[in-house]
């Protein structure tokens, strides 16, 4: 059921997310510092809020629908208002308002699968929703390319209908999902908020991700740069629902083979698949080139999404998954405005050739600190 919903909700939000550098480009004129701005604030902010309310959900056998259910509801009466935007810094703060709703919900929302399913099965089960979470992002953005090519090309109208998808996901999410009750505990001491409370082997593996996420392209780059090649707004549309397509086909196969196999494997391949696509996408200069390389990185996504997450429920105690998840995810937000504004900077300033390289570079550097550092 949480990953119908996810499914749903991706819906909604893929009809929004390619649209934006085309809103920006095209609209609003503005560029890829802008773009990597947006991201990387909004994709920081959402990650602060994930420790606080992995940890408020983890405390005292305290629920953990509620903060789901309101964040899915922030996010989905705020993203359609984007189509309304006047300037760029508008779309900041409505996609700001978007991410802080996904920061409530996200380590709440992982934390409840955790303590749904049986051990032995975390990467399948992370799998199984990340999987229909980019199915829904196919749909979403097959929806958006229809509207665009057989109704209209105004974006502010696709963006509104977005709303529909996510007024249901909200709905499904709040009638459709009964919350088993944990035990209500008082801890003598309570989950390790403390980045030193954290195993050590937590904190090299949350370290190492923090970097990678630092070579890492907001995805809507890959947008802009079609749009640079001259794709049309149906065809940039395409090329996301494609790729959503790959993640969502390799997703749930993948982490059944992390539950057999281990988590290591998967990721480390995963990594070095995406150091590998991102100097090749250095050198793309026609779009048949930024389609094939654009695939090569929904295999990354499938490959290493479960296992990412399974390796994160397997480093911590049943009664400390919330917090874990938030740290999770705070540290891959942190490196969200650094990374977002290094690749809009560089492609700014020297071209995109050097901001993909230095970001491949830099994924690189993370993959061999994953191997030499992480050995669970």
């Amino acid at each position: 059921m949480i990953g119908f919903v996810s499914l749903l909700n991706d819906f909604a939000s893929e009809m929004v997310v390619p649209l934006i550098p085309l809103l920006l480009v095209t609209v609003l004129a503005a560029g890829p510092v802008a773009l990597g701005l947006i991201e990387g604030v909004a994709d920081t902010v959402s990650n602060l809020l994930k420790l606080w309310a992995g940890r408020h959900s983890d405390l005292y056998g305290r629920r953990r629908k509620p903060y789901v259910v309101f964040g899915y509801l922030l996010s989905n009466l705020a993203r359609p208002l984007i189509g309304l935007s006047g300037s760029w810094l508008t779309v900041l703060s409505i996609r700001v308002t978007d991410r802080i709703g996904k920061g409530v919900r996200t380590a709440p929302r992982d934390a409840l699968i955790s303590d749904a399913i049986d051990d032995g099965i975390a990467g399948r089960a992370y799998g199984f929703t990340r999987a229909l979470d980019h199915a829904g992002a196919v749909l979403g953005a097959l929806v958006a390319a229809a509207v665009v090519y057989w109704g209209t090309e105004r974006l502010d109208i696709v963006i509104g209908l977005s709303a529909i998808p996510g007024v249901l996901a909200v709905l499904l999410f709040s009638f459709g999902i009964k919350e088993v009750p944990r035990p209500v505990t008082l801890p003598t001491e309570r989950a390790p908020l403390r980045w030193s409370r954290l195993s050590p082997i937590s904190r090299r593996y949350l370290t190492v991700l923090a970097f990678f996420t630092l070579g890492k392209i907001p995805e809507t780059f890959l947008l802009l740069r079609g749009h640079e090649l001259g794709m049309t707004v149906v065809e940039l549309l395409l090329l996301w629902a494609a790729m959503h397509v790959v993640k969502a086909v390799i997703s749930e196969q993948a982490g059944c083979r992390t539950d057999r196999i281990g988590r290591r494997p998967l990721i480390l391949t995963g990594w070095m698949v995406y150091a590998v696509t991102l100097f090749a996408l250095a050198f793309v200069v026609e779009p048949i080139m930024l389609w094939a390389w654009s695939l090569a990185l929904g295999f990354y996504f499938g490959l290493t999404e479960g296992a990412e997450r399974a390796l994160v429920r397997d480093l911590a105690s049943p009664a400390e998954r919330g917090t874990a998840f938030g740290w999770f995810h705070m540290l891959v937000g942190l490196a969200a405005i650094p990374a977002g504004l290094l690749i809009g900077g560089l492609w700014v300033l020297h071209g995109v050739k050097t901001a993909f390289l230095v970001s491949a570079l830099l994924a690189a550097f993370a993959t061999a600190g994953f191997w030499r550092f992480v050995r669970p």
